[in-house]
Parts: structure tokens; C-alpha cells; sequence
């Protein structure tokens, strides 16, 4: 029987720079996501494509705005070892666009790399009263995002947040920890995964804020021959803390956000397509002035 694993870590955190600066909202980096896992029995590879699009305006100054448009094509692969542990591999490049009253501003280029593995705990699989088939998983886990990205500020610059924000990583090294578990009744599938990033100090002396994220998703399989398409529709939380600059944080960073997605995994044989869309439901970043519009993904990976 395949062993299906679903991580649903959501990835939209928003640094703030201060109230005097136009670019109030930098939301590319300090960002990484898995998402649903395609179906593997030994490993998996792929390469996935997202989105994220932003708008900012200064309340109180309408000619000043800013328009960030980030996208992510990223080699991703995933291996099972043994019966109980799952590593996973994911190396982002990196393509940011930022239109602002200022003018535009592009960066692309390596993301930061991420190492992670987690462990099966428990793997039941039992049949009630009615006859449904309840089969239920937890995993626990965790990992390292390295700095590999380019990260290059000016601390003593005004509005060193947004220069931080629109850089393509963090240029710290951070800690990742997260749990999931998965239940299925006969096909209805439910997936809950909670994770914490801890976000170190970087060798600029900028530390962008931990952030807490917890996500469900529903999904359903339908066989069609030998292709399943299985939909999913899930609501996913985070909250970011501050971020800091020689110990001290800065005004207007961090937040909480709310969103709803809607989307499907499509398998035939060794190969699985994915994506969905992700809307915000309520956000609280920068007093209102930082709205994001909307998220998205794309895959194709190949199971060996």
C-alpha cells in the first residue's frame, strides 16, 4: 500500500518597514511552502511554481503605493527512508517584482534551501461500528533553512526594512518545526499540519519575526481508469512576529492572516500535476495599508 503524506505549510509572511516609508510591505522573502505531497513509495522529484501579489498604499498619502508581484520555480524531491522517516529537499529560484511610486524594482537568483525530515509516530488503520474504514497518521518533524540566498543591506539606510524585504532570502540560517496529522474515513481525507519557524539573527544584524502557521485541508479521491483527481478545498492561519534590527524591533511588522484554498492533485501512473489558489479571509498587516490580493501553485512531479 503507498504511504501518502500531506504537509500543508503556508508561506505568506509580511515584513513592515516604517510608517514614513512608501514601501511599507515586503512579502518574498522569509517565505518557503510544501503544500499537498504527490503520492510516492521510495522518492519523489519535481518542480513547483508560485505566486504571491501584494498592493500597499500609505494611508494618509495616495500618490505613494507600492505593487509586489513574487514568484518562485522551484526543484523540490522527497525520499522515503525506511518505514517511518521522509526527508524532503526544496532549492527556490527566486523572481521579485516591485512597481512603486518610486519606481521598479527587480531582483532574481537563488533562494535560500531548505532540509527537512519527519517521523512517523503513529500509522492506524481501523473499521467501526458502521463499517468505515478510519485510518489515521501523525508526523512530527523539522528541518533547516540555509542562508543561500543573496542578502545585502544598508543598516544604516531609513527604510532598511523594505530594503530587506524585497532581498531574495533572509540570510539567516533557521529552525523549522512542524506536526501533521492525517485522517481518512473510507476516501474523505482531512489534513492538519501546525509548524513554527524560528528565524535567527543574519550577519547584518536583521532578524525577520518567527512565524506560526496552522492549516486544514479536506480532500476527496476519484478514480477515473487509472487517473485520481482528488480536490481539495482547506483554510490555513499564520502569525508573524516582529522583525528586529540590532535587538530593537520595527514599527508596523508582523501580523496574522487568514485564507481559503481551493484546488486538486491529478495522478496517472508515476506522474502527479497539482495547484491551487489561495484569498485572503481577514489579514491585520500595517494598520490595513498592506493588502494581499492573492497566492498560487503549480507542480508536476514524478514518482521512482
Amino acid at each position: 500500500m503507498k504511504k501518502i503524506f500531506f504537509g500543508s505549510l503556508v508561506i505568506t509572511v509580511f515584513s513592515l518597514s516604517k510608517i514614513q516609508a512608501c514601501d511599507i510591505c515586503g512579502c518574498g522573502v522569509n517565505n518557503y511552502y510544501i503544500g499537498i505531497l504527490p503520492q510516492f513509495n521510495h522518492k519523489f522529484f519535481g518542480v513547483r511554481y508560485h505566486f504571491n501579489y501584494f498592493n500597499t498604499h500609505l494611508a494618509g498619502h495616495p500618490s505613494q503605493f507600492r505593487k509586489d508581484f513574487y514568484q518562485t520555480v522551484e526543484l523540490w524531491g522527497g525520499w522515503n527512508i525506511g518505514k517511518k522517516i521522509q526527508v524532503l529537499v526544496l532549492v527556490p529560484f527566486n523572481f521579485n517584482y516591485q512597481n512603486s511610486d518610486e519606481g521598479i524594482t527587480k531582483l532574481k537568483g537563488l533562494g535560500d534551501i531548505m532540509l527537512l525530515a519527519n517521523y512517523k509516530l503513529f500509522d492506524t488503520r481501523t473499521v467501526n461500528s458502521n463499517g468505515k474504514i478510519i485510518s489515521q497518521q501523525l508526523w512530527i518533524g523539522g528541518g533547516i533553512k540555509l542562508a543561500t540566498a543573496k542578502f545585502d543591506i544598508e543598516k544604516n539606510d531609513p527604510d532598511v526594512a523594505s530594503m530587506a524585504n524585497r532581498q531574495l532570502g533572509s540570510g539567516s540560517t533557521d529552525a523549522l518545526l512542524n506536526a501533521i496529522y492525517n485522517v481518512h474515513i473510507n476516501k474523505l481525507g482531512i489534513n492538519t499540519t501546525a509548524s513554527y519557524k524560528i528565524n535567527s539573527v543574519n550577519k547584518d544584524e536583521y532578524k525577520f519575526g518567527d512565524k506560526l502557521s496552522v492549516s486544514s485541508f479536506v480532500f476527496y479521491p476519484i478514480a477515473f481508469s487509472k487517473t485520481i483527481i482528488s480536490p481539495n478545498l482547506g483554510l490555513l492561519y499564520e502569525h508573524t512576529k516582529g522583525s528586529e534590527l540590532q535587538g530593537g524591533k520595527i514599527d508596523l511588522t508582523g501580523g496574522s492572516l487568514m485564507q481559503g484554498s481551493v484546488g486538486a492533485e491529478i495522478s496517472f501512473n508515476t506522474i502527479a500535476i497539482g495547484f491551487n489558489a489561495q484569498l485572503p479571509i481577514t489579514q491585520n498587516f500595517a494598520e490595513s495599508q498592506t493588502k494581499e490580493k492573492i497566492k498560487g501553485m503549480a507542480h508536476i512531479s514524478f514518482a521512482l
